[in-house]
């Protein structure tokens, strides 16, 4: 079993150097601009540290691209059905987002926690396909991301209409408009209206977190024009006057600057961290989907199987020669029946499992998002209150010279 415990972005397994219990951490920094034009790509340092026996040392040092941690995904995806694959970023297709400081800086923090919550998972962890992505040097990844199965075959565009028709499937399979076979239970019916509802709110807060880190830019940036303009009228004025302009003008630039960074913390720790789990609900419908497949898949089995028993029977009457064809299709029927069941079977136990995991581990992001939020916010506060209080005593000198007491 390998331990836990939060660090910086994201989920990062640690050990005790007395117990030496299992243990593997992965980060993803360094990110370096490759190539130049629309070739150009951002490469991330992947360090990964374990003293599990499957992998090759202590340290293994690795640089891969967005489309490494993209295979990756679509590995676990297909391979762990019922298990809730964590997202990953969007890929930005605005050319001039798509190289800033601070977007590589938030799709860095996104790809470090996606690891990381990989290899915390207690079956992810296990995946060869990991190993893979944490050790193999770039030639060989290459090959492993051109592998010719038939998911990765796919072109671009045909990939992109297979996601909208995934996407599709998945709204008609959670709204029920999927006929005429569809699983229904309450357990069921009360999971999929859970993760629409959060869908949605998370959605909605994260909106609104987007507004409050603009407003924050938008006020960082008045107060810098306005400092700006009121250092230049003091400078037109002379003796208390002018001075008291200054410094209200050079306390503005520097509230200014608060405001910034504040807006850049509550964008990578408060709004960052909402968009991360809208996307972590999308990918549980997907597997909503896939339970839905299974099911319709074991349903339809299960008839065609009563209607092979009584094609058999009505072949036994009339004593056939081709009930042993049948019998013989019959038995493959049962163990591909059995085999739909199965699959099924272990997608609901899996997701079952994993609802449970999935909310103890929001309950600990969104709390951290939340406090991060309040703790800014109540500092932010303290310091625009206690730069203004500091500038009130020479602001009152000045009225005072103007308007002496009698």
């Amino acid at each position: 079993m390998i331990t836990t415990q939060r660090s910086g972005s994201g989920l990062m397994a640690q050990s005790s150097p007395r117990s030496q219990a299992p243990y593997l951490t992965v980060s993803v920094s360094d990110p370096a601009k490759m190539g130049n034009g629309v070739q150009a790509y951002i490469s991330y340092k992947v360090v990964t540290k374990t003293n599990l026996p499957e992998y090759e040392g202590p340290e293994k040092i690795v640089i891969r691209r967005y489309s490494d941690f993209v295979w990756l995904r679509e590995r676990l995806f297909e391979k762990y059905k019922g298990v809730f694959i964590p997202p990953l970023p969007e890929k930005s297709t605005v050319e001039k987002f798509r190289f800033t400081a601070e977007f590589i800086e938030m799709r860095r923090q996104a790809l470090d926690v996606f690891v990381n919550r990989i290899a915390s998972h207690d079956t992810l962890q296990q995946s060869e396909d990991l190993r893979t992505f944490l050790q193999a040097d770039e030639q060989t990844m290459e090959r492993a991301r051109s592998q010719e199965t038939s998911i990765f075959k796919k072109k671009p565009t045909d990939f992109m209409q297979i996601f909208k028709d995934v996407q599709s499937k998945v709204s008609d399979v959670v709204l029920g408009k999927e006929k005429p076979v569809e699983e229904s239970n309450p357990e069921y019916e009360k999971l999929k209206n859970y993760i629409f509802q959060l869908e949605d709110h998370l959605a909605e807060a994260q909106k609104h977190a987007y507004r409050l880190v603009k407003r924050h830019r938008e006020l960082g940036q008045s107060l810098s024009d306005f400092g700006k303009a009121v250092k230049l009228l003091g400078d037109c004025e002379e003796n208390v006057l002018g001075k008291a302009f200054s410094e209200l003008g050079a306390k503005s630039e520097i509230l200014s600057i608060k405001l910034q960074r504040e807006a850049h913390h509550l964008l990578m720790n408060f709004e960052e961290p909402l968009k991360d789990y809208v996307r972590a609900v999308q990918s549980m419908k997907a597997t909503i989907a896939e339970r839905a497949s299974a099911f319709r898949h074991h349903c339809e089995l299960a008839e065609t199987i009563k209607f092979k028993e009584i094609d058999m029977n009505k072949l036994r009457l009339t004593r056939s020669e081709k009930l042993a064809e049948a019998e013989h299709e019959y038995e493959e029927l049962k163990a591909d029946g059995i085999e739909a069941t199965r699959r099924f079977e272990t997608i609901v136990k899996l997701m079952n499992e994993e609802i449970v995991r999935f909310q103890e581990q929001k309950t600990v992001d969104m709390g951290l998002a939340f406090h991060e939020f309040a703790k800014g916010q109540a500092h932010l506060a303290n310091g625009v209150a206690s730069a203004w209080r500091s500038l009130l005593p020479k602001l009152e000198n000045c009225s005072s010279q103007r308007n002496p007491e009698p």
